[in-house]
């Protein structure tokens, strides 16, 4: 399966998919109420069946419900099914809320599965009875199976269209593994010495966005220059994600090019964003290791985690001796028992490759250290 995003271009006619996506934002929000009030009177599940043919009596009644496609609608409400599988399944393992409602503003989009679109000429989409046109930045490779519409907060649309195109991209094995540890000053440090500093996109336009949200916070609520100083607002963030997403996605590629086995520790994120705050948030290595997951799953390539609690830092890479503290000061350190002078995340690099090396994909080799080196 291949995704592409095309932006559609600005037009009138753009109203009539912002007047489906608020149907199917009222379509959801009904489909929530069903719910709970099903469970608090009959103490039951309402199954998707049952739903979608109540659904679709309403619709012949209300003009408003039927500007959305029976597709859509359809899928609206699979949506709302997966959300109470998915809390029906952590419930009692996780803390997990019901699926809520949502605001027609915080609504974003709707699915056109086996109908109710045509592709017309080079760039002309029909939905519906409406003829839109698109900004086409590459080929479409294989059979469109669902096309999804979109908004961003700028009032803006995309349409993404998921194909049965294989992707046949391949890298050259190399036979390498690296240890890779996530850092603050430097984004990455790999076992083999090297270092990536952090880009922190946000901290280079911090100065833009707090003028952008002074100015924001000084319109009167309700002003069309609020909605003007907001949307310059969401321009400024939105241009930070996609300077983040670029560059992460270059990172990802460039590694899995040179490396086939890939470790990092599993770090306690939401730990780290409240002892660091906006830091850890600019960095985002959450998704840049969930960006590094799928490139590896589609090349061949492995993505491990060791144990977040094993302490790759205050461990000597060469005879394993443990030192009792290390504070975040401290960069650099002397092994007691080997004289070995350790650069602090190169260490701790070193140390993830060998644990992860030994227990990859869930096999267990003992590492055998000869004492009689040291």
């Amino acid at each position: 399966m291949k995704t592409y995003k095309f932006k559609l271009y600005k037009s009138k006619k753009n109203k009539y998919l912002h007047q489906q996506i608020h149907s199917a934002s009222s379509i959801y929000n009904h489909c929530i109420a069903l719910h709970k009030r099903y469970y608090r009177i009959f103490g039951k599940y309402l199954t998707q069946g049952k739903l979608k043919s109540h659904i679709a009596k309403l619709r012949k009644k209300s003009s408003y419900w039927s500007l959305l496609g029976s597709q859509a609608t359809q899928d609206v409400i699979e949506r709302v099914d997966r959300s109470y599988q998915q809390f029906f399944r952590y419930c009692k393992t996780r803390k997990i809320g019901t699926p809520r409602f949502k605001s027609y503003r915080k609504y974003k989009s709707f699915t056109l599965k086996q109908a109710g679109y045509k592709f017309l000429g080079v760039n002309k989409l029909k939905i519906g009875q409406k003829i839109y046109k698109y900004s086409k930045s590459r080929e479409i490779l294989g059979k469109v199976k669902t096309i999804t519409i979109k908004r961003d907060g700028l009032g803006d649309i995309y349409i993404f269209l998921v194909t049965d195109f294989v992707d046949e991209e391949v890298y050259p094995l190399s036979g390498k593994s690296v240890g890779i540890d996530f850092g603050l000053k430097d984004y990455l440090i790999t076992s083999d010495g090297d270092k990536y500093k952090s880009p922190e996109f946000f901290k280079q336009y911090l100065d833009k966005i707090q003028k952008l949200s002074k100015l924001l916070s000084s319109k009167k609520k309700g002003s069309s220059n609020r909605v003007k100083a907001k949307k310059n607002l969401i321009r400024a963030h939105k241009n930070i994600k996609n300077l983040r997403e670029d560059y992460q996605w270059k990172l990802a590629r460039n590694l899995l090019k040179e490396y086939d086995n890939l470790y990092f520790e599993d770090l306690y994120l939401k730990v780290m964003v409240k002892l660091w705050g906006r830091k850890i948030s600019d960095l985002s290595h959450s998704e840049f290791l969930k960006k590094l997951e799928y490139l590896a799953t589609k090349l061949g390539k492995f993505v491990g985690k060791i144990d977040r609690f094993y302490p790759s830092s205050k461990t000597c890479n060469i005879c394993l001796n443990k030192i009792d503290s290390l504070p975040l000061t401290v960069r650099e350190w002397c092994c007691l028992e080997c004289k070995t002078v350790h650069d602090r995340d190169f260490n701790a690099a070193k140390n993830i490759l060998r644990v992860g090396a030994s227990t990859h994909k869930g096999e267990s080799v003992r590492l055998l250290v000869n004492k009689s080196n040291f």
